[in-house]
């Protein structure tokens, strides 16, 4: 039950990525560019996901616990340090660069556009440096 509700919500987020024009790449660039084709509309569907995490997170942290586990699994890590900065620039300039979020760009796979195909590919092998570059410095006492 637990793998059909998985697949269902995730349906139904790439539905939503796709219904407001986030697997496009064009009009993700044209957000960021304010000074040429600026589109504000991306303000509205961001603005709107956040309405709604918002009152999700409201309603549904009344519970004791979720519905399919035992506890809810929030950050626990409030500091803003090396890795958030790190991560958080990382994920803007490939999505200023490339006009892809992994949200936007997991659901455009199946168009097999070169570009989502390469943009994805680049994803996750700065996923696996970045574990490795972790792994490497966690056995010299730092914290990553």
């Amino acid at each position: 039950m637990r793998f059909l509700m998985t697949y269902a919500i995730g349906l139904i987020f790439g539905y939503g990525i796709i219904l407001g024009g986030m697997a496009n790449p064009a009009k993700v660039l044209n957000f960021f560019d304010i000074a040429g084709t600026w589109d504000p509309s991306l303000a509205f569907v961001m603005g709107g996901a956040l309405g709604v995490t918002a009152l999700g997170y409201r309603f549904v942290l009344r519970r004791p616990a979720p519905r399919m586990a035992d506890v809810f699994h929030l950050p626990t890590l409030r500091s803003i340090d090396a890795p958030l900065i790190a991560g958080s620039t990382a994920f803007g300039v490939g999505w200023g660069i490339a006009g892809f979020c992994p949200g936007g760009a997991l659901p455009a796979l199946g168009t097999l556009d070169p570009a989502v195909l390469t943009f994805t590919g680049a994803m996750i092998t700065g996923i696996v440096i970045a574990k490795i570059v972790k792994s490497k410095l966690q056995p010299l006492g730092q914290t990553v």
